[in-house]
């Protein structure tokens, strides 16, 4: 129970290897909140969950390799956050920067395919805004959260932020 398989350090490197193979493999995957995950986004983080987990673990199976585990990924988050609030670079790298996918009453069909955005998810965007058609908007942008924050096109108006799905092709 107490008793390592493999040698601790071998733990904690896999786990850190692990995590980041995670982290930019989430990151490339596309602007989303975790909230907003479709059906098949979580059927994907399932699976990867099940697959790395002999990978971190190899053939240890106690109770103290799950410790040093969970005590290095917490680790590891812990730095990388602090990195990532200090350092503009590491934040861009992790966050990406937010996205304009419609201008002056248009979408821009270039921005929207890049995003991996359809103009219907937009335009759910839009009404859950208070808009009926992009006509109205004078701005609409991915934020680099997942979320799409529209700007009205006339006189400005107070509006609530909005949780929209996105999805990646």
């Amino acid at each position: 129970m107490w008793h390592l398989a493999i040698p601790a350090w071998q733990l904690v490197a896999r786990s850190v290897a692990i995590y980041l193979a995670l982290l930019i493999g989430l990151r490339l995957f596309g602007k989303r909140e975790v909230g907003q995950f479709t059906l098949f986004d979580l059927v994907l983080v399932l699976l990867v969950a099940n697959a790395v987990q002999p990978a971190i673990t190899g053939p240890d199976s106690s109770v103290l390799g799950g410790l040093i585990i969970i005590g290095s990924l917490f680790a590891l988050n812990w730095v990388i956050a602090t990195v990532r609030g200090r350092s503009p670079l590491v934040r861009s790298l992790l966050e990406g920067k937010a996205t304009i996918v419609g201008r002056d009453g248009a979408w821009i069909p270039t921005a929207l395919k890049q995003a991996g955005l359809e103009v219907e998810d937009c335009m759910m965007a839009l009404r859950e805004h208070g808009f009926a058609d992009i006509s109205e908007a004078s701005l609409v942008v991915l934020e680099t959260d997942g979320s799409i924050s529209v700007v009205p096109g006339s006189a400005p108006m107070l509006r609530g932020r909005r949780r929209v799905r996105t999805r990646r092709l």
